[in-house]
């Protein structure tokens, strides 16, 4: 699906009353919800929803600050924000009771919807029931992730005055070096992802939204933890050649979490549902076929 019949497809909601999120809703059945990473937005899934689809109720919404949602100038972006984002969506949408599937940035989102889903009482809580998650390549153990310079320099106290220069060819090189070998992006690819960073001058908030990678040191112990506890039904599907979050965390993940249950897509990089969509569906539908 190209990205204009996305946006054209798509709808909006109202979060704290006053900025207009993007998503996107299709399929019946079980809800699964899609979290996307940085710097893209839902589009990114838009190889796999067809699939999808087919065998769920599938959401997936652009964060604020990405895509096509508002990107104000002055907000307090945080993933605990984001997170808070997600429940109201789901409030929207009237959800009682849903699935995740998240990439990258996402995946950290899902990890304190994961801490809240344990912190939640299961006999008051009027809060949407979270059922199980599954993750794709991202940063969730910060020790071991290996962000790009590109991200150090916009993490700095310099990242500001970076903004300016992050340019389509700039993210044709980054992007080069974190997908596959035999699974690089095509140009018509690369000029969709740069219009979705381009949207509402977005850009220009990337050293702001990058604070992320900060929030996931501050709060390791809480996101870490709520992955090991492994109480919900819980996969990692990981491109393993992706040089951020790729086989290491694999294998990291393999070492701290109980009983782990881990899909490892050799040559493919960073953007499994972009890279190999075909393997994705698969490794997702297997993890909840599986399930009792």
């Amino acid at each position: 699906m190209s990205l204009k019949k996305w946006k054209n497809s798509g709808q909006y909601f109202l979060y704290r009353g006053q900025h207009r999120v993007f998503y996107q809703s299709a399929g019946a059945g079980p809800v699964l919800v899609l979290l996307h990473g940085f710097p893209t937005a839902s589009w990114d899934w838009h190889k796999v929803w067809p699939s999808l689809a087919a065998h769920f109720r599938v959401l997936a919404l652009d964060f604020i600050g990405f895509g096509f949602s508002d990107k104000p100038r002055k907000y307090n972006y945080s993933l605990m924000d984001q997170a808070y984002l997600v429940e109201a969506l789901l409030t929207d949408q009237g959800v009682k009771a849903y699935h995740l599937l998240a990439h990258d940035y996402g995946d950290t989102v899902a990890q304190e919807l994961l801490a809240r889903h344990y912190e939640r009482d299961p006999y008051t809580s009027q809060s949407p029931r979270l059922l199980s998650l599954v993750l794709l390549n991202g940063g969730i153990f910060p020790g071991i992730h290996h962000p790009l310079p590109i991200q150090r320099a916009l993490a700095s106290r310099w990242g500001g005055l970076l903004t300016p220069f992050l340019n389509r060819g700039m993210l044709r090189r980054n992007f080069r070096q974190i997908f596959g070998p035999q699974t690089q992006p095509t140009e018509q690819e690369i000029d969709e992802f740069y219009a979705l960073l381009s949207h509402q001058q977005g850009k220009y908030l990337f050293h702001r939204l990058i604070r992320y990678m900060h929030e996931r040191e501050v709060h390791e112990s809480r996101w870490v933890g709520a992955i090991q506890r492994a109480e919900l039904p819980q996969r990692l599907i990981n491109g393993a050649y992706d040089p951020i979050s790729g086989q290491h965390v694999a294998d990291h993940y393999r070492k701290v979490v109980p009983r782990p249950d881990v899909v490892v897509l050799e040559d493919i990089g960073h953007y499994p549902q972009t890279e190999g969509p075909e393997a994705v569906v698969a490794a997702i539908l297997a993890f909840h076929v599986q399930r009792p």
